[in-house]
């Protein structure tokens, strides 16, 4: 609970901006996701408040535990723009381009691993040779 207290500052004099616990935001807030679930954007908009909580999920060491969100009004938020068909193509594009194994030039039928940096079967022609 002390941890909890120490994570709330909702005038922003020891984070510089207002600070609060997880689940304690106020209403008229929200995080990007929360804002793109909504079909919204920031749209610009300053941050408005952050939350702050404690996180051994993903804690790694040399890093700190101590996980942030930022929060916007959801009032000055502006709808998402829509995708034209020139994004849409660009995207297509790349997503083929990920798909494309750069040993063999064919289309392997899944997203190129980028630790293999090849596809499955290239990858493992080598082994299959020993």
């Amino acid at each position: 609970m002390a941890a909890r207290r120490r994570l709330y500052d909702p005038t922003g004099e020891r984070y510089g901006v207002p600070t609060f616990p997880w689940r304690m935001a106020p209403e008229g807030l929200a995080a990007r996701r929360q804002l793109r679930a909504r079909g919204l954007r920031p749209g610009g908009q300053e941050v408005a408040a952050q939350v702050l909580w404690y996180s051994r999920r993903y804690w790694r060491k040399g890093t700190s535990p101590l996980r942030v969100a930022y929060l916007y009004r959801l009032d000055l938020a502006k709808p998402v723009r829509p995708m034209t068909s020139a994004k849409w193509a660009a995207l297509a594009k790349a997503n083929t381009a990920r798909r494309v194994c750069p040993e063999c030039r064919r289309d392997a039928g899944y997203v190129i691993p980028t630790s293999l940096g090849m596809c499955v079967s290239c990858a493992d022609a080598p082994q299959l040779a020993a």
